[in-house]
């Protein structure tokens, strides 16, 4: 049996970051791919587009739980089973979806898969601690480009395939069979384990989750920062539709899902991300990923009405986020292997918490006053996203907090390189 990655940096084995973007880019794919079906499975189903809208918002709420309750069982549990587990579970959900007679089992399935296709989530922090210091920002900025491209363009590929064989059902199909293929390769390409065997109750891991963020500042300060990058994020992609629809412009619900495609640029450049944060630290990628999330939104408000401003604004905005997303996991990775996965769970969760407040501030402010008090709410949330920068980049305080990573199971806190 191979040994677990203890408290070592050095890699067990080296890193295939080509397996891990193509792992996380067909299940990450199984949260989004559903969501230009919704009007055909209104109609499949003979149910309101209102309700079909269940199906994207059980898609959202299961995968959060999926980070909450799943994500740390890979600091201590077996890597290769746990995965095979969950591929598995994702595939027989996605095939109940695919047959599913109505609207409550649809709902149902895609709350059950996206709650087990957590894999992406996983999968970082493993691609992480293989790759070691000095490499986890390139590898977590590949990965996360298997990540974009798998959210991104899982949208055109389900519409396209729906539209060439008549039926929505096809899609969940297809979405099962690809799942199912990462059985055969996948798991016999992971360690055995990424940290030592688990003696903490699966109750403690989780209880344990906000002594991490009491203990370790670099995980708050990527925590606040993630939050607020993500919200900004959400705002503009939670009106545009709206704005794209309303006059002078006037453009159906397809011009929207084409931004997805017209941002591949922005995706593709924000894998150099992740070899800029090897180099020159989380917190200098981060403000230059503010400054150019800044830039895209001032673009697309300046000129709200010019496709070419909007498109312009888009990518300026996508690589600005992606790019401290990037550096962002790189920082929190940087506290330790044996945490890797828990710390992750952290920043994922206020990562979401903050997409969800900008979609709904969003929302509400578009229907009130309209795309500019949109774009300036989330201009806001960069702003203080800016604040965060320059706080963090004050020397930390002596603290009294007791050590309880090593009682997690993990390294001792410590400044990640590259902070101060």
């Amino acid at each position: 049996m191979e040994p677990s990655l203890r408290s070592s940096h050095r890699p067990a084995r080296p890193v295939n970051v080509l397996l891990f973007a193509v792992a996380g880019a067909v299940t990450v794919a199984n949260i989004y791919f559903p969501q230009p079906l919704l009007a055909a499975v209104a109609r499949g189903l003979d149910v309101s587009e209102r309700t079909a809208g269940l199906i994207a918002s059980a898609a959202q709420v299961g995968y959060a739980l999926g980070i909450l309750l799943l994500v740390p069982l890979a600091d201590t549990a077996r890597l290769r089973r746990l995965t095979s587990v969950l591929l598995a579970l994702t595939s027989g959900a996605l095939l109940v979806a695919a047959a599913a007679p109505d609207v409550v089992t649809l709902t149902l399935a895609t709350l059950a898969l996206s709650t087990t296709t957590v894999l992406p989530q996983i999968l970082t922090p493993v691609a992480a601690v293989l790759a070691g210091p000095g490499r986890q920002g390139r590898v977590v900025g590949l990965v996360g480009l298997g990540l974009t491209l798998g959210s991104t363009l899982s949208r055109t590929v389900s519409g396209a395939v729906t539209d060439a064989s008549g039926s929505w059902r096809v899609a969940y199909l297809v979405a099962a069979v690809t799942t199912a293929a990462l059985l055969c390769v996948l798991p016999r390409r992971l360690p055995e384990r990424l940290g030592p065997p688990g003696r903490t109750s699966y109750a403690k891991l989780l209880a344990g989750l906000p002594r991490l963020l009491t203990a370790h500042r670099a995980l708050r300060v990527a925590a606040l920062l993630g939050a607020c990058v993500f919200a900004a994020f959400s705002v503009f992609w939670a009106v545009l539709a709206f704005h794209l629809a309303a006059p002078p412009l006037g453009y159906g619900p397809g011009a929207a899902g084409l931004f997805g495609v017209l941002t591949l640029p922005a995706a593709l450049l924000s894998a150099t991300a992740g070899p800029l944060t090897d180099r020159f630290g989380a917190p200098a990628v981060s403000a230059a990923g503010l400054v150019l999330a800044g830039l895209g939104l001032g673009v697309a408000g300046l000129a709200p009405y010019t496709p070419v401003a909007l498109v312009a604004g888009a990518n300026l905005l996508v690589v600005g986020v992606s790019s401290c997303q990037v550096a962002n996991q790189a920082r929190v990775f940087g506290i330790g292997p044996a945490v890797a996965a828990r710390v992750n769970t952290v920043f994922m969760l206020a990562t979401f918490g903050g997409g969800a407040l900008g979609t709904l501030a969003g929302s509400w402010l578009y229907a009130a006053h309209g795309w500019p008090a949109a774009l300036l709410a989330a201009g806001a949330f960069v702003a203080v996203g800016a604040l965060v920068v320059v706080r963090s980049a004050r020397p930390a305080a002596p603290s009294c907090v007791p050590d309880v990573t090593r009682e997690a199971g993990g390294v001792r806190p410590r400044t990640p390189q590259g902070e101060s």
